[in-house]
């Protein structure tokens, strides 16, 4: 254990401290211009791209004297955790050193459970909420979660199999020399299976059940406040990159530099918000029901095939 201590390379810690700067701060310009775009949309001016810096700052400067319990304010710090765990396990570009971050120490297996510690996280946190609509909002979302989260689940076994190795760092090696060599045209159904997943994943419309926005006025948002509601904020910016940089290293050749990496995330996010806009939220049980129809089948046709 001493050696091991001794042999790490420490000056990893800045660099993936500066990983996680510029993915927060891409990460709130990206979510501005979404907001921008869905209020163009709706015929909207929409609020101005430095917002979201105003309202966590002035947040952040909050302070609370109200009292739910212990694990009702770890909620947060855990969907924090989720996100920036989720984050440091992933070579952001692929062959650089500087931005592997802490990939070496984990496998697809350890980046999955950073995927699900969040959402779990803040499942506990709401039960002991005191809300008396908690439950409502516990059942929605582990119900979405699962059902979203199984198609992603055999698209990320298909892909093990096929290049036989949970080292993401490999996976992305094994899909370099070409365009044609991406997950995305050897393994198209674990591809199809995966984006299907990605859209319940970020809860956007329409399948935002868990906030349900136009049906009760509570959750999250309205549940915490001041600096917890600024650690949520923080995650808001950070988990999606994060998980977009899961699927760019799984299924579309990963980055192999800072333009690049941002302009696939940018168009991965983009395929949320083009179905966010476009069709309305489902019923809970409608948006369980599509992904057991469409997303399963073809997770399970991918590991077939493999």
């Amino acid at each position: 254990m001493m050696q091991a201590i001794l042999e790490f390379n420490w000056m990893r810690i800045p660099y993936a401290l500066l990983t996680i700067f510029i993915v927060f701060n891409f990460g709130f310009l990206m979510n501005a211009t979404i907001q921008k775009i869905a209020a163009r949309v709706g015929r909207r001016h929409g609020i101005p791209v430095w917002q979201n810096y105003v309202d966590m700052i002035k947040n952040y400067a909050l302070r609370t004297s109200i009292t739910h319990g212990v694990m009702f304010y770890l909620g947060p710090v855990f969907r924090l955790s989720g996100g920036i765990g989720l984050l440091m396990f992933v070579p952001i570009i692929y062959g650089s050193d500087m931005f592997s971050n802490f990939s070496f120490s984990g496998d697809l297996i350890l980046a999955l459970y950073f995927v699900f510690f969040g959402t779990l996280g803040m499942a506990l946190g709401a039960a002991e909420s005191g809300h008396p609509y908690s439950a409502i909002g516990i059942t929605r979302g582990l119900s979405q979660m699962t059902a979203a989260e199984l198609p992603f689940a055999l698209a990320v076994y298909s892909v093990a199999l096929q290049y036989q190795t949970l080292s993401i760092t490999d996976i992305v090696a094994a899909q370099q020399g070409g365009v044609l060599n991406w997950t995305v045209f050897t393994n198209p159904f674990a591809v199809a299976a995966a984006m299907l997943s990605f859209l319940g994943s970020m809860m956007r419309p329409p399948f935002d059940v868990v906030l349900a926005p136009q049906e009760i006025p509570i959750g999250p948002p309205t549940e915490y406040h001041s600096s917890f509601l600024a650690l949520m904020q923080t995650n808001r910016a950070l988990f999606p990159v994060a998980k977009m940089a899961v699927y760019t290293s799984l299924f579309f050749g990963g980055a192999a530099s800072w333009p690049v990496f941002f302009l696939k995330v940018f168009l991965l996010y983009m395929w949320s918000a083009f179905v966010g806009v476009v069709f309305p939220r489902f019923r809970v049980e409608q948006s369980i029901r599509w992904f057991l129809i469409w997303g399963v089948p073809l997770g399970i046709i991918a590991v077939v095939l493999v």
